[in-house]
């Protein structure tokens, strides 16, 4: 049985709450698992906002886009990639790679899998995955889906 489609409404009042927990001081804490990416709007201009996910792998911070290459914050990339990073209490500037190989976002959610089963477990249930895929499901999912690799001081 496939799951229903996904909330994005839901996911936006989510963030929502994690700037807010930033704005409060909390980013030591949040920033466990959250960081906040500031991109340039590709059409206005303005800078966004946005609460993502991330994993630090040798100094770069990868995050997935759970909507592929329909992500706003994803498009403003492909437009401008000179973001700004918030994680935990620092905050800088870098440059954003955008990545849509199949096998580096498959190898990227199988790093993930491994490294906090029930969080991603779940994350790939909302996709109609068991929580445990095997790799032909993972690449499967990894087929739908994007990635950015953020490398500081850029």
């Amino acid at each position: 049985m496939k799951p229903a489609p996904f909330d994005w409404a839901k996911m936006k009042n989510i963030q929502k709450i994690h700037r807010l927990l930033y704005a409060l001081g909390l980013g030591p804490l949040v920033g466990r698992f959250i960081l906040l990416l500031t991109t340039t709007g590709r059409k206005s201009g303005m800078k966004r906002v946005t609460p993502l996910q991330y994993e630090l792998i040798k100094g770069d911070y990868y995050i997935g886009s759970a909507r592929g290459i329909q992500s706003d914050w994803y498009r403003n990339i492909k437009a401008n990639p000179n973001v700004r990073v918030r994680v935990k209490s620092l905050e800088f500037n870098a440059k954003a790679e955008t990545v849509t190989d199949t096998a580096r976002i498959a190898d990227f959610l199988s790093y993930r899998l491994q490294n906090h089963p029930l969080m991603v477990g779940l994350m790939m249930k909302m996709h109609g995955l068991p929580m445990h895929p095997n790799r032909a499901q993972v690449d499967g999912l990894a087929k739908t889906l994007a990635m950015v690799i953020v490398h500081p001081g850029g």
